[in-house]
């Protein structure tokens, strides 16, 4: 960092840039002397649109070129969506400052119908998630699930084409970006449980970089933390990419960390869902023991079948 000039890496999405701008207001009203360039990056996911992210590297190519700006020292900072970033960091870079969660849910989004229950059979509804597949498919056998990839926008506009009866959205994307009045119906957690991180925004900088540390220092939110901290430990267990059919939600209710962990057959008929609980200092090992507790379930097969899926 040069002197008082933070550099921060952001992918070019609408909704990656409302991040981005989000942390840049957010430290500006900290520290008001302090000067802040946005370094925009056209990742290979933002690119290629036309191929499943599974099939093409997973979530970590949103990740990735970021990644290389902080190693360069073109950048001291890249801001991320937690549920965008691999279980595995490089050794010299770290997310340890997580923001406070938002909307962690997602959303069911129609212009005909208000909920899942509504679409008539054999409907069409788009996304591009192994995770939201499986859960809807769970829930209505008789849907037909069709990729859809692409921003927010470009996703409600296929839909207003007429491509898709409904498609599923993250809750706090549609609301980040004002598109809340298209929401039709919010998922409760027992209908479809989050992805792992969804809804938090975690910050990545250079291990040893104290001076940057101490200027985002402010921004973290410990709670969000000891929740993450159990969801990604649950997804390394389980040695799931971003993109298999694994769900994990943790919430903390008086300093009691409730975690609870899914694991989903692509086509919906085979769910393992458990949940686990403890003290949140034990964030971590609960995370490990619930994964432990779905691969003796049968999850280890279930995944297995999503990545085969996927390189068909």
């Amino acid at each position: 960092m040069t002197h008082n000039i933070l550099r921060i890496a952001t992918r070019k999405s609408p909704l990656a840039l409302w991040q981005t701008n989000f942390v840049r207001d957010v430290l500006i009203s900290i520290h008001p002397n302090l000067q802040i360039e946005l370094v925009e990056i056209s990742t290979q996911g933002d690119k290629i649109l036309d191929t499943p992210l599974a099939k093409i590297g997973g979530k970590g190519l949103f990740v990735k070129e970021l990644e290389n700006t902080l190693q360069a020292k073109q950048t001291d900072i890249a801001v991320h969506s937690m549920k965008d970033v691999p279980v595995e960091l490089p050794s010299d870079l770290i997310v340890g400052i997580i923001l406070e969660r938002k909307e962690p849910y997602d959303a069911f989004v129609s212009n005909h119908y208000s909920n899942l229950d509504e679409l008539p059979q054999g409907a069409i509804v788009g996304t591009a998630s192994l995770r939201r597949q499986c859960q809807i498919l769970a829930l209505r056998p008789d849907l037909k699930i069709h990729s859809l990839r692409g921003n927010v926008g470009t996703r409600l506009r296929k839909l207003d084409e007429g491509q898709y009866d409904a498609i599923i959205l993250a809750e706090v994307g549609l609301r980040r970006l004002n598109f809340e009045k298209r929401i039709s119906d919010i998922f409760k957690s027992t209908q479809m449980l989050p992805a792992i991180g969804q809804g938090a925004i975690g910050i990545e900088y250079r291990i040893d970089d104290e001076k940057t540390l101490e200027f985002i220092k402010p921004l973290h939110d410990k709670i969000t933390q000891q929740r993450i901290i159990a969801e990604r430990a649950l997804n390394e267990k389980l040695e799931g990419g971003c993109q298999v059919p694994i769900a994990g939600f943790a919430q903390i209710i008086n300093n009691i960390l409730n975690l609870e962990g899914l694991v989903g057959d692509i086509d919906g008929k085979k769910i393992i869902r458990r949940n686990i609980s403890g003290s949140v200092e034990q964030a971590e090992s609960l995370g490990k023991q619930l994964g432990q507790e779905l691969i003796a379930e049968g999850a280890r097969s279930l995944i297995a079948k999503a990545y085969n899926y996927q390189s068909d």
